[in-house]
């Protein structure tokens, strides 16, 4: 007997398929976010990120054109099970000639699509309102200058269609999330002026009507980022009313709340009220540090509420981490496959057994049953995953970035 099909067995008799477990997780697309492999620098030539966007670290052979960028992408998707999506920012715009934000079009983007199209992927988008002179304040769609706003609002708008555009050619809807720095160091003498800015500027943006086929919208909030501790304009409140009353998502990030919040507490409260809600999961350490995803106790509860609340065709699960102190390439890989583990995870849950425990009250048998199933082969299954989608098991993987890293890397320097 196989170790997966003693886990399949002992599964078994606490009525759970692993087949079935399997099967969902093959379907379920995690959104890859492209900056992880250049440290948020893009390919506009302005330099590295700013704004209160960091990578922190300087791990040699870093990305520097598309051409390494896409490579780098396939290096790690070769160890990434299953076919996922790719997460484009803006300034990600591949172009022989020098393009304004607020004058990006579809066409800055066709080598973008046509990757995705020939690895069968799908494509999000994110305006980039950072790292750029029209944000050197940090403030852009609540910048009291209203020519600053105008260039960010047309921006958004480019961005939207961009996105539409990338949903009508690849045949899955792109989502689209806007996210901004805007805010105060200190304590500010208004707080209303800088949100119904922000307020009509987002009315502005979200009045120029798209194939909803084809694109997806959502709006990110912050508690907080460097250089705006005291005031976030886009703070979790403004957008999550401006989301339920316009009929657009909700995104969460979960590096974006204070540390003692449950960012997973959040999800089945949201999905009560919102027909879909969309995820940006990093790994926080004491502020949105965006550490790569780790297989913790935060990330598998995440996961947790996404299957316990039926919701997999619900929540559009992106990451969003970006750590140059380490290989760029395992960081993907990394992130990725503990996103997936901890989706495989909930899956191999009694979750009604569970809940039936808690309607009857019976609390002392619920401890008892989560714990126990801390210690079920949830890694015998995850190994047989990996084995049908023809990527590595376990570590085997790490060999083979690190020929990537000595053949390939050592030409950027």
């Amino acid at each position: 007997m196989t170790r997966y099909e003693s886990a399949k067995e002992i599964y078994a008799s606490i009525g759970i398929d692993t087949e079935a477990a399997m099967e969902a997780l093959a379907n379920l697309n995690i959104s890859i976010h492209c900056w992880q492999g250049d440290d948020v620098t893009g390919f506009e030539g302005a330099g590295g990120a700013s704004g209160g966007i960091a990578s922190t670290g300087n791990y040699p052979g870093k990305a520097r054109t598309p051409k390494e960028l896409m490579a780098d992408l396939d290096e790690a998707l070769r160890h990434i099970p299953g076919t996922h999506r790719l997460n484009l920012h803006a300034s990600y715009a591949i172009t022989d000639e020098k393009v304004d934000r607020d004058r990006l079009e579809p066409r800055h983007f066709e080598a973008w699509v046509q990757y995705a199209k020939e690895r069968g992927m799908g494509l999000d988008f994110n305006p980039t309102l950072f790292s750029y002179p029209m944000a050197a304040d940090n403030l852009t769609l609540s910048h009291p200058d209203e020519k600053v706003r105008r260039f960010w609002i047309d921006h958004c708008i480019a961005c939207r269609k961009i996105a539409e555009y990338f949903g009508r050619e690849l045949g899955t809807p792109s989502l689209c999330n806007i996210w901004i720095p805007d805010g105060y160091k200190d304590v500010p003498a208004d707080r209303m002026g800088p949100r119904r800015r922000l307020k009509e500027s987002l009315d502005e943006i979200y009045s120029v009507e798209l194939d909803s086929n084809c694109v997806i919208d959502a709006v990110e909030s912050k508690v907080f980022g460097i250089g705006v501790e005291a005031f976030t304009v886009g703070s979790h409140e403004f957008y999550m009313n401006y989301a339920a009353k316009n009929g657009i998502l909700c995104l969460l990030d979960n590096g974006h709340f204070h540390p003692t919040e449950n960012v997973a507490d959040k999800i089945p409260s949201m999905l009560l009220f919102a027909d879909k809600v969309a995820l940006h999961v990093t790994r926080p350490m004491r502020w949105d540090s965006d550490h790569v995803v780790s297989y913790n106790d935060d990330l598998k509860e995440i996961a947790a509420e996404i299957v316990r609340c039926d919701a997999i065709d619900r929540v559009v699960i992106g990451l969003d981490f970006f750590d140059a102190s380490i290989n760029r390439v395992a960081a993907w890989v990394i992130g990725v496959r503990n996103m997936q583990k901890a989706l495989l995870t909930a899956l191999l849950t009694p979750w009604e057994k569970l809940r039936a425990m808690q309607d009857e009250g019976n609390f002392t048998g619920l401890l008892a049953w989560e714990e126990e199933m801390k210690l079920c082969p949830v890694g015998d299954v995850w190994n047989e995953f990996c084995q049908r989608h023809q990527v590595a098991r376990g570590m085997d993987w790490l060999k083979d970035v690190r020929s990537y890293e000595e053949k390939i890397l050592p030409e950027r320097a």
